[in-house]
């Protein structure tokens, strides 16, 4: 269970340098760009110290594709934390477990239980629960923009899930070194584009809380893995979800005061249920 608690640790640290970044109005894209490169780093020297350093095309191409959806991700998890607030984003990012649980049913033809449908029940009464928290925490008529990130990153964050399970069963546990420099390497070049793309002037403060950031970003999907390794996925995703939602919603109003109104609280424990229910 070490492994569960660290990846919850590393992850709720994600959504409280997001938050921050948000509070101090700096670049997210900036802040990727110094994760991506730290994250990069990381994962180049885990690759170079391991006795066998493998490479391999197919997680090559595979690691180039997931880092498009990360930086995808991570760009909606920006966006949907100066929405919603870092507790509710947090919410809709762990709730994307129903993800990896459709794809399983439709393309590893699983049936689901009667439990995992009561699950599917919750999540529209979470995403539900969503719209009026935003829309009462606005007090005017809500921007379906800031509805749309959260979306987003449900269905990001659920296909980066599932894309790791499939990576664990299709190439094994000695490629992983090389399948996270390439996802996050990848990941930083994507980012370098946009910005020269859009022009942006370099944002020196978003960069640096970005290097600290590629830390436990790293290290999130490093320490989920190796959980997949030795416990198996009904037991590591409920409990890093859940984790991940009481740490961040209890940090976040530890430093920001950031409260959930009546509808916000039914949006975490509709959400939370709804976790276990899926992976039962």
């Amino acid at each position: 269970m070490l492994y569960v608690l660290l990846t919850a640790l590393c992850s709720t640290s994600i959504a409280l340098i997001l938050k921050w970044n948000d509070q101090s109005g700096a670049s997210g894209l900036h802040l990727l760009l110094g994760n991506y490169l730290v994250a990069a780093g990381i994962s180049a020297f885990l690759w170079f110290t391991t006795a066998e350093r493998w490479l391999s095309w197919p997680a090559f191409f595979f690691g180039l594709v997931l880092g498009a959806l990360f930086l995808y991700s991570f760009f909606a998890f920006t966006k949907a934390v100066a929405a919603a607030g870092a507790s509710l984003s947090t919410v809709s990012a762990r709730l994307s477990v129903a993800i990896p649980v459709v794809l399983s049913m439709l393309l590893f033809r699983e049936q689901p239980t009667t439990l995992q449908v009561a699950g599917f029940v919750f999540v529209g009464l979470t995403l539900l629960f969503f719209y009026l928290s935003l829309q009462d925490k606005k007090r005017h008529k809500i921007y379906w923009l800031d509805f749309f990130y959260l979306f987003v990153l449900w269905l990001g964050i659920g296909l980066n899930d599932f894309s790791m399970k499939v990576f664990q069963h299709w190439r094994g546990q000695a490629e992983e070194p090389f399948f996270l420099l390439i996802i996050f390497s990848s990941a930083f070049v994507y980012t370098y584009l946009v910005i020269r793309f859009q022009k942006l002037k370099f944002d020196r403060g978003a960069f640096l809380l970005g290097l600290g950031l590629g830390v436990p970003n790293m290290f999130s999907t490093f320490f989920l893995l190796a959980a997949l390794n030795v416990l198996p996925a009904v037991v590591v995703y409920p409990s890093v979800n859940l984790s991940i939602i009481l740490l961040t919603a209890v940090a976040s109003y530890l430093i920001w005061r950031e409260r959930l109104n009546r509808v916000g609280l039914l949006a975490l424990f509709s959400g939370s249920l709804a976790i276990v229910l899926l992976n039962l």
